[in-house]
Formats: C-alpha cells, sequence, structure tokens
C-alpha cells in the first residue's frame, strides 16, 4: 500500500507567538484524519516538538530525520528514525518519498528548507505539492518577493505558482 508522507519544515525557537504552534498542532491533527505519514526534524525543540508531541496525541505515523549531532534533543516516540550526518543529508531525507512538504513559519532553517524544495520543484526533481502555511501572514513578504521577482524576469509565473500560501487550516487542507 502506498504511504502518504508529508515534510513539515518549522522553528526549533521555544519563544515563538503560540499561534504559530497552534498552528502546527492543526496541521498535525488533519494530516493525520487523512492518513498521512508525518516527517519532521525529528526533535523536541520548539514548533518541532509541538508537531512531534502532536503526531503521537493525534496517532499517527512519524518518521523523524535527525543529524547525529543533534542526537540529545531527538523526541523519543517517533516510529521511525533516520540518522544522517550532514544537515544536507537531513534535507535530503526529509524530502524523500513525500508528496506534500509544507512550511511553518519558521526561521532561515526553514526557509532553506523550503527554498532548496521550491528550487528542486522548478527543476522537476521534487514532484510534490510545496506549500507555505501563511499564518497571520507570516509568509506575506515572501509572496511579495517571488512576485517580485516575476515582475524583474527573475522568475517565470509557472514557476511562481509552483508554491501555495494557504493563510487558514482550512484552505490548507485543500492541500492534504
Amino acid at each position: 500500500m502506498y504511504e502518504k508522507r508529508a515534510v513539515i519544515y518549522c522553528s526549533a525557537n521555544y519563544e515563538i507567538d503560540p499561534k504559530f504552534n497552534q498552528a502546527a498542532r492543526e496541521l498535525v491533527r488533519a494530516a493525520c484524519l487523512r492518513g498521512y505519514t508525518i516527517v519532521s526534524g525529528g526533535t523536541v525543540k520548539g514548533t518541532m516538538g509541538v508537531v512531534s508531541r502532536s503526531v503521537v496525541e493525534f496517532g499517527g505515523r512519524h518518521r523523524g530525520i535527525i543529524p547525529r549531532f543533534m542526537k540529545d534533543v531527538v523526541f523519543p516516540d517517533m516510529d521511525e528514525t533516520v540518522w544522517t550526518d550532514t544537515m544536507a543529508e537531513r534535507k535530503e531525507a526529509m524530502r524523500e518519498g513525500t508528496c506534500l512538504a509544507v512550511a511553518l513559519p519558521g526561521g532561515i532553517g526553514t526557509m532553506d528548507e523550503l527554498m532548496e524544495t521550491l528550487t528542486l520543484a522548478k527543476l522537476k526533481k521534487y514532484d510534490g505539492k510545496v506549500v507555505a502555511f501563511n499564518v497571520d501572514g507570516f509568509y506575506d513578504p515572501l509572496k511579495q518577493f517571488l512576485d517580485h521577482l516575476v515582475t524583474m524576469k527573475m522568475l517565470n509565473q509557472c514557476d511562481r505558482d509552483l508554491i501555495s500560501f494557504p493563510a487558514t487550516i482550512e484552505e490548507m487542507e485543500k492541500y492534504l
């Protein structure tokens, strides 16, 4: 049987606005209800920890991808833990076998994961959906920048359209 997998990119920071962690819980709940295995960074830190705990809470399957140097923050209750040597290997393993990549609000690590995935979609090396969950307008500046790239002929509209920006869990559910 085919396993649906969704990779979730998110913050490891503990001090973010609670609304972003609530959005993470809602996303995980919706994905688990639809039978997705959640793939994440697999740590206990920040929103990653919220994702990890939510998968357990909602009875889903969880595949965590962890670089060995982060072993002290691994979430203990995953269905599968995949160890990598580098962050680059981690990103590749996180995308592997997924049909959906969702970026929750996050920092530079999340942006790196999201932009690499979008680039791979543009190059036809990732065929899943690419989504930035635009909670409370978090990704509005990125949307504006991508539109600016189209205006400046640095990005064509077809490639710009490879990423979606749903703003609510109801809009997000359309991509699940």
